[in-house]
């Protein structure tokens, strides 16, 4: 066992936080600084940033009647969704070491500005294959979005402070889970479906001036050697990333799980994670180091919202269809019930600070999620076929409980590293989420199917049971009944595996984290802004 090397001097104690001294510090230019009066013109930009990636897949699911209705290809149009999910997942880690190699400024420009000529594309498609392959321009886009901007937001905030701007960043979740929908039912309305992607454009344009007047990144000393990109890692982790997802995404839907292109897919990714440990083992700057998952505190971070990822599928995939098959709602009040969960969430967020300052980051994110998996253990106990207000209650008190267990991980993760590896490390936790979103997505909606299969006598899915179900007129009352139970059974049993993934990451947590987070110290703040 490596012996533990003494803490840098003026590394933090971390006695308010649940941290223990750090092994190394980084010098004082390594940290943008915190000029408060200035850098709101930078988070005003983060905001607007992260409003396009949140706000794409809310508004785009509203108006697919309308896509389908003028461009056609009904049996591939989950490729609009899929397509952009991939993209977005795979190039996460690429930009994460992208950005600390070169600086946040030039990888966020580039992403915004690859995301708006996506939009431009999307808005131009001819037919449903253009427009897919256009959205996944727009996903490339998107993963340097939702990476650098959290990376961006913990560099100009210090640790204190930084609750702050993730309950800011929650809020634009908040109100793009709200206001998309409205938003894509006033276009598809009123205007033509183009005009979701069209929106982007000024939205983008305004981000993209504030980061490029605003943002200034902090002095470096220049490296001897000019930085040498690793491209074939950058290759490998695509292409593993794109065949395990589309594996993931498709298998039970387009092809069985046991078929031939199931097993030549996931036969394929795992022939190429092997590549990719090769390649990274040689690389002189590797995409993925190897420091991420052999530093605790960070793979257990990793781990553990990967956990996170894989329950938070219970709700957002298989809520609305409860609440529109077993509850008889309209889709506009199912998705409130979802909502009441996205302004929980923030509020939990912001008040969490005050809760890991004084007993620490693990114990913070433990109470949350142990909190988070009675919560959704208590969903199955709610009576057939219930009220609204119960799966509403179970939601905002959900999305109470995951405030108090993600925003510490992350907060606390991103602290224990220096500007030069932050990049790569809040790329690590949120590919670790993504991917256990694919996961979770898949394994439960096996699961689903099999419950339903075995109510029904063998036959029938939920995406078919739930079509059945948007007209009860074509049948009995005692064929609607036993239609709405089995989907209740289904989702139950969905809820249950979604509090056993909160296990999971409770034993995580336990386990594998650290009982202190090394926190770095903080040096003194230079001006991030012009």
């Amino acid at each position: 066992m490596r012996a533990r090397r003494p803490a840098a001097p003026g590394a933090a104690t971390g006695s308010g936080t649940g941290t223990r001294p750090a092994t190394h510090t980084k010098p004082a230019t390594d940290t943008p600084g915190t000029d408060a009066p200035r850098r709101g013109p930078v988070v005003a930009a983060l905001m607007l940033g992260m409003a396009l990636a949140a706000l794409d897949g809310t508004i785009v699911s509203t108006v697919v009647p309308q896509i389908v209705g003028d461009l056609g290809g009904f049996t591939v149009f989950s490729w609009l969704f899929s397509g952009y999910l991939l993209a977005v997942t795979v190039t996460l880690p690429v930009y994460g070491k992208l950005s600390d190699t070169f600086g946040r400024k030039p990888v966020l420009i580039a992403g915004i500005a690859l995301f708006l000529a996506g939009s431009v594309l999307c808005a131009a498609a001819w037919n449903m294959a253009a427009l897919i392959a256009f959205r996944v321009v727009q996903g490339l886009g998107g993963g340097a979005l939702q990476g650098t901007v959290q990376t961006i937001a913990a560099d100009l905030y210090p640790l204190k402070e930084r609750p702050r701007i993730q309950a800011r960043l929650s809020t634009v979740w908040a109100v793009s889970a709200v206001a998309g929908p409205a938003v894509g039912g006033l276009l598809a309305s009123y205007a033509d479906w183009r005009w979701i992607f069209l929106i982007n454009l000024p939205v983008g344009a305004v981000a993209l001036w504030l980061i490029a007047r605003h943002l200034r990144e902090p002095s470096r000393t220049r490296p001897a050697a000019r930085p040498r990109i690793d491209w074939p890692g950058a290759l490998a982790i695509f292409a593993a990333g794109t065949l395990l997802l589309t594996a993931l995404v498709q298998g039970g839907i387009a092809w069985p799980w046991l078929s031939a292109p199931s097993l030549a897919l996931f036969g394929a990714s795992a022939v190429l994670v092997a590549v990719i440990v090769v390649i990274e083992r040689r690389a002189a700057e590797p995409i993925i180091p190897g420091w991420v998952w052999r530093r605790r505190t960070i793979a257990a971070v990793n781990l553990a919202l990967g956990a996170l990822g894989l329950l938070m599928v219970a709700p957002t995939v298989f809520l609305p269809t409860y609440a529109q098959s077993v509850l008889g709602l309209g889709p506009i009040a199912a998705g409130f019930v979802l909502s009441v969960m996205t302004l929980s969430w923030p509020v939990s967020a912001a008040l969490a600070n005050r809760v890991y300052t004084r007993i620490g980051f693990r114990r913070t994110a433990i109470i949350g999620i142990t909190l988070a998996g009675l919560i959704l253990a208590a969903f199955p106990l709610l009576p057939f076929p219930g009220e609204p207000w119960q799966p509403a209650l179970i939601m905002l008190l959900l999305g109470a409980a995951l405030g108090l267990f993600q925003l510490p991980l992350i907060v606390g993760v991103q602290s224990t590293v220096g500007w030069s590896q932050r990049g790569t490390t809040t790329a690590s936790v949120l590919f670790c989420r993504q991917v256990g979103q694919s996961v979770g997505a898949a394994l439960f909606g096996a699961v689903a199917n099999a419950v339903l299969a075995d109510r029904l006598g063998g036959t029938g899915d939920l995406d078919s049971v739930a079509h059945a179900l948007a007209d009860p007129s074509s049948m009995t009352a005692a064929a609607t009944d036993q239609l709405r139970r089995a989907v209740d059974a289904a989702v139950d049993y969905v809820y249950v595996g979604a509090a056993a993934a909160a296990g999971v990451a409770l034993l995580i947590l336990i386990f594998v984290a650290p009982r202190r987070f090394p926190v770095l110290d903080e040096p003194k703040p230079v001006a991030p802004v012009r």
